[in-house]
């Protein structure tokens, strides 16, 4: 996009992805405006190259399903407008450095900013991208971020028999990792046949829902949002295994099956959400040095599996609803212009 200048020194005309109504997505026009008078000031003004959809969490925004109580807790940095509409949400963005200070001029970078072609930001809101890092694969970055916040939760190790329960982004990136453990067994479990190849791509193994029940998992992750998962994920864990739970309903209530031998295998149910570093690191790991470490594992050529679909910033509005289907692929990247 070419960028007009607006009468204001500093301020910047760019375009942005709202939510404005149950299943409805605008691109509007807004300012940006740009603090910094020298070399040495703080801010910096972003060019976006890539941005990724968080199909779950974003479906959850598109269909009007964040419950109120949630409201606050929900916010994304950068995030403007209130749930439920109209908001502007997002947070992977991948762009290119045009104006700060001039240690950063040109650096590719990642920020946690909503889907918009120009934004500004403080210095130390956006990372560096690897040497080896392509800025389309980087934007997976915070689903990378959830990911390991989860093997921290669950405390996963070398050797354990591990499951995964949905083979999307979220959860394939879990096998990605979980893969890497010395002698572990991992097994990744969706619906979608399709999926297989992906999982393979990255390490692990693909099976059908019949094929974990009574595996005798060590560790299992749920990330299908379903209560056929759920109820999957149970059945998949050994004695005195740890579940661990990443789905997020929204307003959605959703039976719990804790009967048959929840119980008597004496299962820990762990939830697991990337807002707060994993308790068993927070002593010595901020937001900022998870997200490093997330960018840094995205050095993986195999983890471009990942990335099934692209579609264009401008075509957003109409495509949307078929991206944020249950049919189509696994991450959706957004290319700028």
């Amino acid at each position: 996009m070419t960028l007009r200048k607006a009468r204001k020194e500093d301020c910047y005309h760019a375009r942005a992805l709202y939510y404005t109504a149950p299943g409805t997505v605008e691109l509007r026009l807004c300012d940006v405006s740009f603090t910094a008078k020298n070399a040495s000031a703080a801010d910096v003004l972003v060019r976006a190259l890539w941005s990724g959809i968080s199909r779950g969490t974003e479906r959850l925004i598109f269909q009007g399903r964040v419950p109120p109580s949630e409201f606050e807790r929900m916010r994304a940095p950068s995030q403007e407008g209130e749930f439920p509409f109209p908001v502007k949400y997002g947070y992977a963005s991948v762009g290119v450095i045009e104006r700060g200070p001039a240690e950063l001029l040109g650096s590719k970078v990642f920020a946690l900013h909503p889907h918009q072609t120009l934004f500004a930001l403080p210095a130390e809101a956006v990372f560096r991208l690897p040497e080896k890092l392509p800025e389309r694969r980087a934007v997976l970055a915070a689903n990378m971020e959830t990911a390991l916040n989860a093997m921290w939760d669950a405390q996963a190790c070398p050797g354990d028999r591990i499951v995964i329960v949905g083979a999307g982004t979220l959860g394939l990136l879990i096998a990605n990792l979980a893969a890497k453990l010395p002698g572990a067994e991992v097994k990744v479990c969706d619906i979608n046949p399709a999926r297989e190849s992906a999982a393979k791509a990255i390490g692990a193994e693909f099976v059908p829902p019949e094929a974990i029940r009574d595996a005798e998992a060590d560790v299992v992750f749920h990330a299908s949002a379903s209560t056929a998962g759920l109820e999957a994920s149970l059945a998949a864990a050994g004695f005195e295994a740890r579940l661990v739970e990443l789905s997020w309903y929204g307003t959605e209530l959703v039976p719990a099956p804790l009967g048959s031998a929840f119980h008597s295998r004496r299962l820990r149910l762990i939830s697991s959400q990337v807002g707060a570093v994993s308790q068993i690191r927070r002593a010595r790991w901020s937001h900022r040095r998870r997200l490093a470490k997330a960018l840094e594992l995205l050095c993986d050529p195999r983890l471009d599996a990942l990335i099934t679909d692209e579609v264009d910033f401008d075509a957003l509005p109409q495509q949307m609803p078929l991206l944020l289907s249950d049919s189509k692929g696994i991450a959706t990247a957004v290319r700028y212009r």
